[in-house]
């Protein structure tokens, strides 16, 4: 790790002048409501592994150095700040005990808990905190709000599935929540993890060279997996219920900052959470580990919605990251701030695109309004305004910019060996871009150097002046996601990325047999290897047992080297019938070749061409879920 370029320092120094640093509004609040905490936050994991901790972030204090944006350190020493909190009568939240908020709000006889955290770990060392201060009380119901796994994750921690069905715990969430969170950490659940790792700076070393935040929190943390179904929907735009004794009224607003989402408006309690829909950051429509984009108009739409039917009415807004607002002049600004935030990005996007400016062109011309700009919650700490631009774009365009030069590039490696052979030869390329990063030319060195490795990713040259290159743009950037994404590429690219886990499991098995049996094929569908099996033909009938002795059916039908399903049985000939149950079925996915496994040694229930079925299962394919990123 190298120091601050005199470029960086420049742009720092803008900051410090364009940003108002002297309000400390935000310091007050984040810090009201304390009742107590754990030291450094730290918990840990059965075996004694640290699963989350703020010990390491304990540099950030003071100061910003040379090596850190001033806005981002800014934001990193308020995501500091831990504990349990009271938001208002009857409403506390748990902060900084993992990236998210869980939200405890007591009812006339137990528990509502609103988001239970990413693992198990950081559940249950909630809830000890919440009940060490608060006393017990019996959990009557756990919300979740939308369909991201630090919002999900840690529901065991909060009560078992025992509990849950004993007791008469409801579990609720916003239609559409299973199918989503199997989108994306399921069937998009490799590269997405991968991705992360860019996105969160996981593997970053903490430090002011380092990593010092994530933006919406201080970073993901590690842990068990706790998901428990949802057993109750929230389907209608706007729901009223009374769930132990308090009012909730459900906005949905699906397709906003997750596809499946919604607000909780407490009217009893003049109190209003607006889940992830509104932090004190400009948030990201589509983020940098990958997910479907998100829609800026609908957002806007939903936040301007609340606005009018639910700000005049509240004396708290608060979310499922970072800290409450209070007062209405100030929610009004606040809500009122973040709607307009979207709407301009959305709107302004569209604009440009009608005089014919590309993604790249728009986000390099976008500006904020300058009173907008200066706000500290519309401030790039997640999101930033071009990447924000080109997730617009996409979601309208798609990703091809209408330009025919552009319709069917090369591949990088490819590409790589004829840039590099009209620029003169790796050396001389080295040689130019060494001028232009003592220039402070940052952006056009890592483009240039990008050729270089990918056309020959040994040039050790090409790669410390590139991995330089994307440090100093690391330095420079306000959004904590941008940060830790150059920042883990300058360091793979100096130290080679990790070695990878070829044919291990990047995918909870919990998660998967929770799901339902079709959502389970289409995640083996994807695992296929379609031109092995391409001119293979086959029905099957896969029957799954649940723990209440019900059997989940599906007809698998294998063609053209395509695994489709559908509910029931086939009519006629199968080819072979799978029988299993959920436990079963848990077991053999623990290893990578587990099916196949219980398949040879007679493990599986299998009713016919047994030789058949074992094809299409030597035909999985096993992912490396540490694959390459920044080099070919």
């Amino acid at each position: 790790m190298k120091p601050a370029h005199t470029s960086t320092r420049k742009v720092h120094a803008q900051a410090l002048e364009n940003l108002d640093f002297t309000d400390t509004r935000d310091f007050d609040d984040v810090r009201r409501g304390f009742i107590g905490t754990l030291p450094d936050a730290q918990v840990l994991t059965a075996r004694g592994d640290v699963a989350w901790t703020m010990r390491d972030h304990a540099f950030v204090e003071g100061e910003a150095p040379e090596t850190v944006h001033p806005s981002l350190w800014r934001m990193a020493r308020l995501n500091t700040v831990h504990g349990l909190f009271k938001v208002t009568d009857r409403i506390y939240q748990v902060r900084g005990f993992c990236l998210a908020n869980v939200t405890f709000i007591e009812g006339d006889t137990g528990l509502i808990v609103i988001d239970p955290l990413t693992f198990v770990e950081h559940a249950q060392a909630a809830l000890q905190l919440y009940r060490a201060h608060r006393g017990e009380r019996p959990i009557r119901a756990i919300i979740y709000t939308h369909s991201h796994r630090d919002h999900y994750g840690g529901a065991k921690g909060m009560v078992s599935l025992e509990e849950v069905r004993t007791q008469a715990v409801r579990v609720i969430a916003p239609a559409g929540f299973l199918e989503e969170a199997f989108s994306e950490t399921i069937l998009a659940g490799v590269p997405m993890r991968r991705r992360s790792l860019f996105q969160f700076g996981t593997t970053l070393p903490p430090g002011p060279m380092g990593h010092v935040d994530s933006g919406l929190g201080k970073a993901v943390g590690r842990g068990s997996d706790g998901l428990i179904p949802p057993e109750w929907l929230i389907a209608e735009p706007i729901e009223k219920h009374v769930i132990d004794g308090v009012e909730i009224v459900f906005q949905l607003t699906p397709g906003a900052e997750a596809p499946a989402e919604m607000n909780l408006l407490y009217p009893g309690l003049r109190a209003l959470n607006l889940a992830e829909n509104a932090c004190h950051t400009m948030h990201n429509l589509c983020p940098l580990r990958g997910a479907k984009t998100r829609d800026a108009l609908a957002w806007s739409r939903y936040l301007d919605t609340a606005l009018q039917d639910f700000v005049p009415y509240v004396d708290v807004v608060f979310a499922q990251h970072h800290w409450p607002v209070w007062g209405a002049q100030r929610i009004q600004e606040f809500v009122a701030g973040q709607r307009d935030l979207y709407r301009y990005l959305h709107d302004q996007t569209l604009r440009l695109m009608s005089h014919g400016l590309t993604a790249t062109e728009i986000g390099e011309a976008l500006m904020l309004p300058n009173h907008l700009s200066r706000q500290w919650f519309a401030r790039g700490y997640y999101g930033a305004i071009t990447h924000n631009v080109a997730a617009i774009y996409a979601h309208y365009m798609g990703p091809y910019d209408g330009n025919p030069a552009n319709l069917n590039p090369l591949p990088p490696v490819q590409a790589g060996t004829k840039y590099v052979d009209y620029m003169g030869g790796a050396d001389e390329a080295v040689a130019k871009a060494r001028l232009d990063f003592a220039a402070g030319e940052f952006r056009w060195v890592v483009e240039v150097m990008k050729h270089v490795i990918f056309s020959d990713p040994g040039h050790e040259a090409a790669r410390a002046l590139s991995a330089d290159a994307m440090e100093q743009l690391g330095y420079q950037a306000e959004s904590a996601t941008w940060r830790n994404a150059y920042l883990l590429a300058a360091r793979e690219l100096r130290n080679r990325r990790p070695a990878g886990a070829p044919g291990s499991i990047p995918i909870s098995a919990d998660m998967l047999t929770l799901l339902p049996l079709g959502s389970f094929l289409e995640y083996l569908a994807i695992r296929l290897k379609g031109e092995k099996v391409q001119d293979l033909k086959a029905r099957f009938d896969w029957s799954l047992r649940n723990d209440d002795g019900q059997a989940e059916q599906q007809r698998l039908t294998l063609s053209n080297g395509a695994l489709s399903h559908l509910a029931g049985q086939h009519e006629g000939r199968v080819d072979a019938g799978i029988v299993m149950s959920r436990a079963e079925l848990a077991t053999w996915l623990a290893t990578p070749d587990g099916l196949l496994q219980a398949l040879d040694t007679g493990a599986m229930d299998i009713r016919g061409n047994k030789p058949l079925f074992r094809q299409l299962l030597a035909a999985l394919d096993q992912f490396d879920p540490m694959f390459n990123v920044v080099e070919p």
